[in-house]
């Protein structure tokens, strides 16, 4: 079942909000390389570079997945996990999950925003960065996303499907930016980074609500 209000969650990493809020904007990576954005990055290169240069959407030829601001239907990512562990080959970025932050927004509020102003969208059934993802840019397309995988927290092992791990990493793409005033509230895993981001938010007119969510971590 296609939930009534989905909402999408974009991770970064705290030290990036400030940056956000100044420029009212989340970008896509192919904007952050142009204007060699403050802040760490915490993706992997390889993948980075496939999504900037090699990967296209059917729905958007002219876009590349990387020309486009990436978010999950999900906390709690397979990305996420990565970043937990720390020892993925391909990841420079070793600090773990403490500092990173969700931006939770709604999705329906961001497509409406998106048709009004032109821009570009779509969501993948699964990993944007694999070659193989199909894409859509109809929200009456959206129950061919495997809801069940995007919810679940169990997504290997014995007895999961492959199918649970592809589906789980669907995500919403907007083209080239994402207005921060859409973001409705800010997940985060310590009291520590709560009171970073809520130090970040002193420069900002628009408020998120600003909560300590363990349960979308590891």
């Amino acid at each position: 079942m296609v939930p009534q209000q989905p909402k999408i969650y974009h991770i970064v990493h705290v030290d990036r909000l400030p940056s956000i809020i100044t420029d009212q904007h989340l970008w896509c990576d192919a904007e952050i390389v142009r204007r060699a954005s403050q802040g760490t990055t915490i993706g992997m290169n390889s993948i980075k570079q496939r999504r900037l240069h090699q990967l296209t959407l059917t729905s958007h030829p002219r876009l590349h997945v990387g020309d486009c601001v990436p978010f999950y239907f999900c906390p709690r990512s397979i990305m996420l996990y990565l970043i937990y562990q720390r020892n993925h080959p391909e990841l420079s970025y070793r600090s773990g999950q403490g500092p990173i932050i969700h931006l939770e927004a709604d999705l329906h509020a961001s497509v409406n925003w998106a048709n009004q102003n032109r821009v570009c969208w779509a969501f993948t059934l699964s990993n944007a960065g694999a070659t193989y993802f199909e894409d859509r840019a109809s929200l009456a397309q959206l129950n061919e996303i495997n809801w069940d995988a995007v919810q679940s927290n169990r997504w290997s092992g014995n007895g999961v499907a492959a199918t649970v791990k592809e589906g789980k990493q669907a995500e919403f793409l907007m083209e080239q930016r994402f207005p921060w005033h859409l973001v409705e509230r800010i997940g985060v895993q310590s009291h520590a980074v709560h009171q970073q981001v809520m130090s970040a938010l002193t420069a900002s007119g628009h408020m998120p609500s600003v909560e300590v969510k363990p349960e979308w971590y590891y």
